[in-house]
């Protein structure tokens, strides 16, 4: 088994961090193989933030692999952000990719922030003011590159592969939200794009108010690791090598269990 923590939206302001997770972080050393942070590592996306968030991650000894998040880009400083978080060894992914071994097994992770569009039957269409085919057009960029960063993993030979992202790519995840929201939280261009791109597991945040399992259309596992739904420093997933095992419900490749 490959075992991969992951949360998303920890919001660290000026104000500290949630209280206790550092102590909560640590645990992630015996409980996982690598930590995935599915974007929004900070309030307003200033790298002091950057730093306090840094600061919380110091007793974390597994490979660390984050996406920025759309907090993390309030600030206009998103590459002062991921250059602080890369000089501390935090691996930022932004339509690229990066291969971890794991007990002798090549886990692939790719990543990007991702955008929102809606989903299929709701969404957007590049038709009408440049401002609509604008938005349009930068979601189907973002999932092109994730997407390509996907299949490059395929052809690198990786055992799994994983899709970071802060959108989500499933409206599964965001029951709870209002129906409103659901476009500015995810698309289904990141669903098409973690299909095409045969990922074994896609984890995203960004939905507070979400579900935390869901599905792409093509059956790809989806699962929400934001702070709020979680309810805890991180969740841990567990992939099968190297060949999935279908667990009980219905042919997952993933299982999940609590931590903090």
């Amino acid at each position: 088994m490959i075992r991969i923590a992951a949360v998303g939206d920890v919001h660290v302001g000026t104000d500290g961090p949630p209280e206790g997770l550092r102590a909560k972080l640590a645990q992630v050393n015996d409980d996982a193989d690598v930590l995935l942070v599915a974007g929004d590592l900070t309030k307003c996306g200033t790298p002091e933030e950057a730093g306090r968030f840094l600061d919380e991650f110091t007793e974390v000894a597994v490979p660390i692999v984050a996406v920025l998040g759309n907090h993390d880009h309030h600030a206009g400083r998103p590459d002062d952000v991921a250059r602080r978080l890369a000089d501390h060894g935090i691996i930022v992914l932004d339509g690229d990719e990066v291969v971890l071994t794991v007990g002798g097994y090549r886990l692939g992770i790719a990543g990007i922030k991702g955008f929102g569009g809606g989903f299929a039957g709701a969404s957007a269409t590049a038709f009408g003011e440049a401002e609509i085919k604008a938005f349009v057009h930068h979601s189907e960029h973002v999932a092109r590159r994730l997407s390509d960063a996907l299949a490059r993993l395929a052809e690198a030979g990786c055992d799994r592969r994983v899709a970071l992202t802060h959108y989500s790519p499933s409206p599964d995840t965001l029951a709870g939200e209002r129906l409103e929201l659901f476009p500015f939280l995810g698309s289904q261009h990141l669903a098409e794009a973690v299909d095409v791109g045969g990922a074994d597991l896609a984890i995203h945040g960004h939905a507070h108010m979400g579900t935390e399992r869901g599905r792409t259309p093509g059956g790809v596992p989806v699962r929400n690791v934001a702070m709020p739904v979680i309810r805890a420093a991180y969740r841990v997933y567990e992939l099968a090598v190297p060949m999935p095992v279908a667990p009980a419900d219905e042919h997952d490749a993933s299982a999940v269990r609590h931590v903090g």
